[in-house]
This record gives structure tokens, C-alpha cells and sequence, in this order.
């Protein structure tokens, strides 16, 4: 099943990817809340990640690199919500290798796991604090590179 859609709404300043997997929602949580799992599609293909620290807790934090063919780029989780098995919601921030961030551009993620025949939809929801942040964020193929990733789910619930 996977991606059903990744939609760009510049007047609502989000990008939203709706999946839908044949598998309960305590499953797909767990590749939310086990970092082992979480590094295994956080991403594209080609930028595999690693997370030094995932404090999965409202106030929590994770941290995480991601190497691929253009170099290192490290991310910063900031939690803000945590309602397990159905709903997380965070900041992130991107950062060079140097841990500093990219453009000072976080945005807002938000989590959606509902049950749905015959498993669970998966909605994130990314929210941008300008025109300006979202488009640049987009020029780097985050939409793509979300599709892509999330599309890695299937095969680890398999």
C-alpha cells in the first residue's frame, strides 16, 4: 500500500503525506519509538540515517545524522507531543555537520496513526513558519525525499 499521497499547499504553508500500511498501529508506532527501526526509513534511500538520541517523551529531544552522497547533514527533533501508539508531534531542525543549523528553517511535524482497514494511516503533516522557509525547504527535495522514505515502511513491516 504505502504512500497514497504527498500534497504542497503554499497557502496553508504544509506539506502533507498520507500512507496507509497493512499492519496494526502498535506496530507502525514502533518504527516511530524504537530508534533502531526509526533509522531503518527515516529518510531517502540514499541519505541512510543514524540516531545518536531519541528521547521519545514531551520535552524530549532526538538527535540524528544522515550520510549520503552529497555529505553529512545532522537533524534535531525538539518534542513537544507524545500520545503512544497514535500521535507525535515535533520540531525539526536541520544542521551541517557542525551541528549548527541550516538557515535557521524548523518546522513543525505532525503524526496522525489511525486504524484503517486493513491496518493503519499514517499522516504527517509538515508546517512551515513562512512562504520563504517552506520554499526553501522544498528546493532541497524534502517532498520527495519524504515520499521516498516513508515508501521504506512496507518492507519493514513485512
Amino acid at each position: 500500500m504505502t504512500v497514497t499521497s504527498v500534497e504542497t499547499d503554499y497557502d496553508k504553508l504544509t506539506i502533507t503525506l498520507i500512507a496507509d500500511f497493512a499492519a496494526p498501529v502498535e506496530r507502525v508506532w514502533e518504527l516511530w519509538s524504537d530508534p533502531r527501526k526509526l533509522e531503518r526509513w527515516w529518510g531517502p534511500p540514499d541519505y541512510p540515517t543514524t540516531f545518536e538520541t531519541l528521547e521519545l517523551t514531551s520535552g524530549g529531544a532526538a538527535t540524528y545524522v544522515m550520510t549520503g552522497p552529497n555529505g553529512t547533514m545532522r537533524g534535531e527533533w525538539r518534542i513537544a507531543v507524545v500520545e503512544p501508539p497514535t500521535s507525535l508531534e515535533f520540531t525539526d531542525a536541520f544542521a551541517g555537520p557542525d551541528g549548527r543549523r541550516i538557515a535557521d528553517v524548523p518546522f513543525r511535524v505532525k503524526v496522525r496513526l489511525t486504524e484503517r482497514e486493513p491496518g493503519t494511516r499514517m499522516e504527517m503533516h509538515l508546517t512551515f513558519a513562512s512562504c520563504a522557509d517552506m520554499e526553501k525547504l522544498i528546493s532541497t527535495g524534502i517532498a520527495e525525499g519524504l515520499r521516498q522514505a516513508a515508501a521504506q515502511i512496507d518492507a519493514l513491516l513485512a
